[in-house]
């Protein structure tokens, strides 16, 4: 029996997503592809700005207590047989940090950054168009906008060049979480990251160097890049008793990893809504993209695995556009006086729009602008006397969101692709039925919605095979 006991606990495998609200910790049993256990916790990690520049930044302090929270709820007897650690996260964004003084670890249980910046995200709005426009050209298929690591980097080269002296290493924040747990002085990153930065050939697998350095960028701060999946290091420590010497991944990113967890054939397509959007299906295995950035296009290729590509329309816009409407209602009762701490109010909104079967209120909820659109902002029209009740705005709001998304890649292009399902993913998906009504009325296509469609079990997944 104890023989066979410790067969069973002997192989699992901890996948951990970083995300832009919250951290998700899973233990996948190794071979089967169940999930033994998971926690997730919230971050709160976002730093207020006062500086006029439009910077969304987070405390990368917080975000690591959120790690250290969610595995002090896993059962310790299987985190002690965990044979490989998975990371993934937000992509796009950029965290500095010094060399070989990192973090602090306590006790070799777990550990806390020091000399490191607040973590840049992928929401930060510093980039103007203008300077944008300003940058070199890419050598790559996809374009530079605000919130990438390497036109934060060129901004920081113009405004505050003395900030990036202080640091020695870059990465985004999966990658610096890789880069102390295995104990490395530099930063090595997979193509899924490095793409998201912008200047990075996914064809050659190379940053830009030759243009960077014509531009006076710092090289020193760019990356190692390996494939997917590789081992990059091992757990130089015990951490919240995953033994040390554990095999770690090269972090991945969160939508790729989000995308394995729950693409199952060449037929599907994948819609993610979580903090922002995502709608995506595979390219045919020798698809090459374009030469050149498509700036105005829509659709985007994102590179995955094995040297293939995903079909990406990747919306600013998702979850977040919920999430700031509730916090404007939230902030009109404070104005008028009406203090509502109400923590359903999510709850009683769906419910409100779910007795509020359609509605022909329109509201576009680009309040973000898009990628390819910066300057296409949100929209309420149609307005009436008869169409302005809670359940009318919010299921018009929750339309919109999914009308944005099938806006920038329309359903018969997913039909000429092949697709036939569509597989719902994502926390904001997953908790708002109306959402979910809407997604059914707009896609004419067998709509599921994958059990464990998530990052943290797409990255378990990803190292397990």
């Amino acid at each position: 029996r104890p023989a066979l006991r410790m067969s069973i606990m002997s192989n699992f495998i901890l996948g951990i997503d970083l995300g832009t609200t919250s951290v998700k910790a899973v233990l996948l049993a190794a071979g089967c592809r169940t999930v033994a256990a998971g926690h997730s916790e919230p971050t709160a990690a976002d730093v207020s700005d006062d500086r006029g520049i439009k910077a969304k930044e987070q405390d990368p302090g917080r975000i690591i207590n959120a790690v250290n929270r969610c595995l002090a709820q896993l059962p310790g007897d299987k985190l002690q047989h965990v044979s490989r650690v998975g990371l993934t996260g937000q992509m796009h964004g950029v965290l500095f940090w010094k060399a070989n003084s990192g973090c602090d670890w306590s006790n070799g249980n777990y550990f806390t950054p020091r000399d490191t910046s607040q973590l840049v995200t992928w929401q930060d709005g510093r980039c103007s168009s203008e300077f944008l426009s300003s940058l070199p050209k890419p050598e790559s298929h996809l374009g530079v906008s605000t919130g990438f690591g390497c036109a934060t980097i060129f901004w920081y080269m113009k405004h505050r060049p003395q900030f990036l002296e202080d640091f020695s290493v870059a990465g985004t924040i999966q990658d610096y979480v890789v880069s102390m747990l295995c104990g490395l002085d530099s930063c090595v990153m997979t193509p899924q990251n490095a793409a998201s930065w912008g200047f990075f050939n996914t064809t050659s697998n190379q940053w830009n160097e030759n243009t960077l350095k014509a531009a006076g960028f710092p090289i020193r701060l760019l990356p190692r890049c390996v494939p997917p999946g590789a081992l990059v290091g091992q757990t130089h420590s015990a951490w919240h008793g995953v033994p040390a010497g554990t095999p770690v991944g090269a972090a991945l990113g969160d939508f790729q990893c989000s995308v394995y967890s729950c693409m199952s054939s060449p037929a599907d397509a994948v819609l993610n809504i979580s903090t922002s959007a995502q709608l995506t299906f595979a390219m045919p295995a020798d698809f090459t993209p374009p030469d050149s950035p498509q700036l105005e296009s829509s659709i985007s290729y994102f590179p995955y695995f094995d040297s293939s590509y995903l079909a990406v329309a990747a919306s600013l816009n998702g979850g977040n556009a919920l999430a700031t409407f509730v916090e404007t209602l939230t902030a009109w009762m404070k104005e008028l006086g009406v203090e509502s701490r109400d923590p359903c109010m999510y709850e009683k909104l769906i419910g409100s729009a779910l007795n509020q079967e359609s509605s022909d209120l329109m509201v576009s909820p680009t309040i973000l602008g898009e990628r390819h659109d910066p300057l296409c902002l949100g929209q309420v029209t149609n307005i009436s006397s008869s169409n302005l009740s809670l359940g009318h705005v919010f299921r018009a709001l929750c339309r919109g969101v999914v009308s944005n998304v099938t806006s920038m890649m329309p359903v018969e292009h997913l039909q000429q692709a092949g697709v036939r399902r569509l597989v719902g993913s994502g926390s904001a998906l997953a908790r708002n039925e109306v959402l979910r009504q809407e997604v059914e009325r707009a896609f004419p296509l067998q709509v599921v919605y994958g059990q464990n469609a998530d990052s943290a079990v797409g990255v378990a997944m990803a190292l397990s095979d």
